[in-house]
């Protein structure tokens, strides 16, 4: 019996030689086999790693190091300290897919030229309900709450998708793995943007301090954005100044 060709899985695996950085995974070509770990334990002696099975890859994405969890599975928190031997690469594939969800066929697709970029506008102007609110920021509302939501700081992909006066992503600012949509994250930062903006028209909002504030890790949920001192939020006015 032959085995079914996966294109995007023969081009990645070419790509490692015999190394590849791939986000916050570091993979090694050893022999046959491939050798996953944190891209921080990079150097680190393979006996000092926990040697992890295919079933733990599906626990390790879920929380961060403080038990926290993890919604975005492409957030700069994935925990160190282990490691996975792939012993084929179908098993790269899944323990990829498994770390990152469809980026092995969305790099392939990118890889291979005219990916199914979908942008801002055309996200939203399909949403209905409560997410609808999101299509009333204008383009140079929107460009700083973009620039906020998927910040390398809280994202590794690569942006392709924009709204008109902003540029996509460069790979030198972000990873391999691209991203092709909006995600659930970024619709709901979306709703609240606009919310803020409403209650700024009507003079709702407190005047904040003068001092930038800087982004700090924190336990506040990811998408607690109703949290004045959610990361996004405290960035989405970083940007807001940058931008004036």
């Amino acid at each position: 019996m032959t085995a079914i060709q996966n294109p995007a899985l023969d081009a990645l695996v070419a790509e490692i030689k015999p190394e590849l950085v791939f986000a916050q995974v570091f993979i090694r070509r050893i022999d046959t086999e491939f050798e996953l770990r944190h891209v921080g334990d990079r150097d680190t002696a393979a006996e000092e790693l926990n040697l992890i099975s295919e079933s733990e890859i599906r626990a390790l994405v879920q929380f961060t190091l403080s038990g926290g969890f993890r919604p975005l599975k492409s957030a700069p928190n994935l925990r160190a300290g282990w490691r996975y031997v792939a012993s084929s690469e179908t098993k790269l594939e899944f323990a990829l897919n498994t770390f990152y969800p469809s980026a092995v066929a969305d790099w392939f697709a990118v890889r291979s030229g005219n990916p199914p970029v979908t942008n801002y506008r055309a996200f939203t102007n399909r949403q209905t309900g409560m997410y609808r609110i999101a299509t009333m920021l204008t383009d140079a509302q929107a460009a700083p709450m973009i620039r906020a939501c998927c910040h390398k700081n809280f994202c590794l992909k690569q942006r392709l998708w924009t709204v008109e006066g902003l540029l996509p992503d460069t790979l030198e600012e972000t990873s391999l793995i691209p991203c092709l949509e909006p995600c659930a994250i970024l619709l709901e930062f979306a709703r609240k943007a606009m919310r803020l903006e409403q209650e700024k028209a009507r003079g709702e909002i407190v005047a904040q301090s003068d001092e930038t504030k800087e982004p700090t890790p924190s336990e506040i949920r990811e998408a607690d954005f109703e949290n004045p001192n959610n990361p996004r939020r405290i960035q989405l006015e970083i940007e807001k100044q940058n931008m004036a």
